[in-house]
């Protein structure tokens, strides 16, 4: 905080003696930096008992009920004005700044995932529940709950900052990121629809993710294609049975269905430009048959689809129909696809991207910010990002000196987060809505 506070002050001494009017503003931008350093580090205790709490207590997508009963209560308990039941179980609090001004959104997701925790952390979840017809534990092995709490801190932060807010903050409180159960509409998509980015119309969107393989202090963004679309593909094989001692007699769904998933394969290796972004297919499901001696009518392949700009997107959809399709013809047999579109590509507006990029080095220092690689797992902050300019960025929550291949990965029992990254998430989610709606 002082270094920071240090280089501003001198940048503003500096200028003072070239140009006066640039002076005033440096000083008044190095002041905020200071004071949302200074709220944020006081934060520090509160956020990490949220985490820990939230941690301990987890909810499946659209099952939130208990997180939102304690965001919402938190949030109204600094007098903004609160929405509930948004999506299901989302919560949209609104302060209103001293000075009328644009709306900017801040989101944190909320949801845990159907994975029994095995991180020995002293807090860690117990919570087991049924998911698609198994017994298994529920646990925060993607970083939600930080998410919460860092959006809590930041909630506090821009309250005691009210008169420093020319305009209107909406922190959103989102379910349902890693999606719904089958035939469950949910998350960002579900809040879009209900209008959340509207009344008051927001202006521009933030959010971030704790990254478990990046170090604490550390923040990455990528202007445009950030993280891939998620597209779901299901492909129906139908043949002809038989009894397996005479497959003459079939027209064989599993031999066609075998041939076809090879054939997707050539689809990344040989027809997707991979020079201009990346593109992954993946079988990830084979269902057909009931016994060892009878070839089945049918068998069903799903699988998936991530894709980082669109021109790609569309020419790998119809790829994947021309090939099934065509491998099937071939052996006699039918090929239904059906690809549903899951989650958009995060797409950072690259203006919004550059005209923030100062502010992410005030919250974490010019040296900790860097630009990084696209990513192929997807986000549902993308449907945001399809109605209003979206910044989402990565925040770091890997011990210092770890090495990154060592530590768990998201989505596994036993993630683990470094909790003195949390101050940082807090720092940037209010630096950038003082930022924004200011000007900066």
């Amino acid at each position: 905080m002082n270094n920071c506070y240090s280089m501003a002050a001198a940048l503003a001494l500096t200028l003072s003696a070239a140009s006066p009017v640039s002076a005033q503003k440096s000083k008044p931008a190095a002041g905020l930096t200071a004071r949302v350093a200074q709220l944020a580090e006081q934060e520090k205790t509160q956020v990490i008992a949220w985490r820990r709490d939230l941690h301990e207590h987890p909810e499946l997508g659209n099952q939130e009920t208990r997180t939102a009963a304690l965001v919402a209560a938190h949030l109204r308990s600094l007098g903004l004005e609160v929405q509930t039941g948004v999506a299901r179980t989302g919560v949209v609090g609104i302060l209103k700044g001293g000075r009328p001004g644009p709306v900017v959104a801040l989101r944190a997701d909320m949801d845990a995932l159907p994975v029994t925790e095995a991180s020995g952390l002293p807090f860690a979840s117990k919570v087991r529940t049924d998911y698609n017809g198994q017994q298994v534990g529920v646990m925060h092995a993607c970083g939600h709950d930080t998410h919460v709490a860092m959006l809590l801190g930041a909630a506090d932060v821009l309250v005691k900052m009210k008169q420093d807010l020319p305009g209107t903050v909406k922190f959103i409180f989102q379910p349902a990121e890693e999606g719904s159960l089958p035939g469950m509409e949910g998350g960002a998509r579900l809040m879009v629809k209900e209008g959340v980015l509207e009344n008051p119309k927001v202006d521009a969107i933030f959010g971030l993710h704790i990254q478990a393989q990046t170090e604490v202090g550390r923040l990455s963004y990528r202007p445009g294609g950030e993280m891939a679309s998620s597209d779901v593909f299901s492909i129906k094989v139908k043949g002809k049975s038989a009894h397996g001692a005479y497959p003459w007699l079939s027209v064989d769904p599993v031999v066609t269905a075998a041939q076809i998933i090879l054939g997707l394969q050539t689809i990344v290796s040989r027809q997707a430009e991979l020079t201009e972004d990346a593109v992954v297919l993946t079988v990830g499901m084979v269902h057909g048959g009931v016994r060892n001696n009878i070839i089945p009518e049918q068998v069903e392949l799903t699988g998936t689809i991530r894709c980082l700009n669109k021109g790609m997107q569309q020419k790998v959809w119809a790829a994947v129909r021309r090939t099934a399709t065509g491998i099937a013809e071939s052996a006699g047999a039918t090929a239904e696809v059906d690809i549903t579109n899951y989650a958009p590509i995060t797409y950072n507006d690259p203006a919004l991207t550059t005209r923030m990029v100062p502010s992410l080095e005030r919250a974490a220092g010019p040296a900790n910010v860097t630009v990084q690689k696209a990513v192929t797992g997807a986000e549902d902050f993308a449907f945001y990002q399809e109605k209003v300019p979206g910044l989402f960025v990565f925040v770091g929550g890997m011990p210092k000196g770890t090495n990154p291949t060592t530590t768990a990965p998201h989505h596994t029992a036993g993630f683990f987060v470094d909790e003195s990254g949390l101050t940082l998430g807090v720092r940037t989610l209010a630096t950038l809505a003082l930022d924004y709606l200011n000007g900066k």
